[in-house]
């Protein structure tokens, strides 16, 4: 199969914005990115002027849901081990691999401990070479500083990176909500802020220690992304994510009782919302991913208290990620810098970007297509969505997995 993408405006890497260039592929890899005419054996799109992107790489994700990843242009997502049953066995990462192929990429993250209980290392190794390509701490944060230690140690001699939830749990314990205004005012049980800082605090120490690369998933406070900030700055091997939802929502968006807005880590004030902000503009923050987590009624119609965390976020993570760069934080090119080259440069993964020899995951955007989010009418598996009913811009037009469309 061969074919050329033409009349395009494509995301190049390095380049200040998208270029008039063409796009050639030869079965599932890029073989080409020139103004030069296409050759006579291929087959030819015509991109009509479209916006012609890397798909985009989900760094974290707690169900595979292909057509909510096809709606929003995810090509690739790598799938949290809080499953059932937890990730913690080479043949539970072979099995969950190959779910969604061909048209989708399933990378599952090996559990740091078995049951991802925090108290015994998980047969790493094995599941790496079953294909892991990075161990997660699931959902929870591991307490014992002993075992954290152990687990960076190994994970650094097996050239993994550890992908970690950063809230301490003696501090948190069931909390529901950030301790502030809004937390008080309905009455939930709360935990403060610094216990996401805290957490991180411990991990950057074990870094220093361990050498091993650290992505700390979420990062949502000011305190946190200062601590990330200071770690770079002294050349650690650490790197930070964040959902749309804690970009553009603060603990407000919880009032009523709105359990669609409880999100693990909890929203945050405005002043670290509007910090968050400024880390994507600044840098700190290396990767904005969808945290998508399906929940159905009997998950989320429930007392506030009761309910589970998570939200659906696939099919509004490009459209809400356009506003970064309608609001000037950051350009085009930046951008899919967060959604798709550094995930698939933690995965170790040759995608993310549209350069020769990497594999042909494309996709079409028209970033001004008016749309309005509406839970009644998304393609996820459950529409838990905090941006119900809220009028974004920008649609993926058209799909394409090593080439292929779907």
């Amino acid at each position: 199969m061969k074919k050329t993408f033409i009349n395009a405006q494509v995301l190049v890497p390095e380049a200040k914005a998208p270029q008039s260039v063409n796009v050639s592929v030869d079965h599932d890899r890029i073989v080409e990115v020139s103004e030069d005419k296409p050759s006579a054996d291929h087959e030819t799109v015509d991109c009509a002027g479209s916006l012609l992107a890397p798909g985009i790489i989900d760094l974290g994700v707690f169900a595979i849901d292909k057509p909510a990843f096809h709606y929003g242009g995810i090509t690739r997502a790598a799938l949290m081990p809080d499953q059932a049953p937890v990730l913690d066995l080479p043949a539970m990462i072979k099995h969950n691999a190959s779910e969604g192929k061909p048209d989708l990429w399933s990378h599952p993250l090996a559990a740091a401990t078995k049951g991802l209980k925090g108290v015994e290392l998980a047969e790493i190794g094995l599941m790496k070479q079953a294909g892991a390509r990075a161990v997660a701490t699931g959902r929870s944060w591991i307490a014992d500083s002993g075992i954290m230690l152990k687990l960076l140690h190994y994970c650094r001699s097996l050239d993994m990176p550890v992908i970690v939830h950063s809230e301490d749990s003696g501090l948190t314990g069931g909390a529901v909500a950030t301790a502030g205004e809004t937390g008080t005012r309905l009455g939930l049980s709360s935990a403060p802020a610094s216990a996401e800082a805290l957490s991180i605090a411990r991990d950057i120490g074990l870094v220093r220690e361990s050498g091993a690369h650290i992505h700390f998933r979420q990062v949502t406070t000011m305190q946190g992304l200062e601590l990330i900030r200071a770690a770079k700055s002294e050349g650690l091997p650490v790197t930070c994510g964040i959902t749309p939802a804690h970009l553009f929502l603060s603990d407000i968006a919880i009032s009523e009782f709105r359990t669609f807005a409880k999100l693990s880590p909890p929203l945050r004030s405005e002043e670290d919302r509007q910090t968050c902000l400024e880390a994507i503009k600044n840098g700190t923050i290396d990767v904005i991913s969808s945290g998508h987590d399906p929940r159905g009624p009997e998950d989320k119609r429930l007392p506030f208290a009761e309910a589970e965390f998570g939200m659906a976020g696939a099919e509004t993570l490009l459209a809400l990620s356009l506003n970064l760069v309608r609001d000037g934080l950051v350009d085009m090119p930046r951008l899919f810098e967060l959604l798709s080259a550094t995930p698939a440069q933690i995965l170790g993964v040759e995608a993310g970007k549209i350069t020769q020899g990497y594999e042909a995951d494309l996709i079409l955007i028209d970033p001004e297509a008016p749309w309005q989010v509406d839970t009644r009418k998304m393609a996820a598996a459950a529409g838990n969505t905090p941006f119900d009913k809220l009028p974004v811009q920008g649609r993926v037009r058209a799909i394409y997995k090593g080439g292929k469309a779907l």
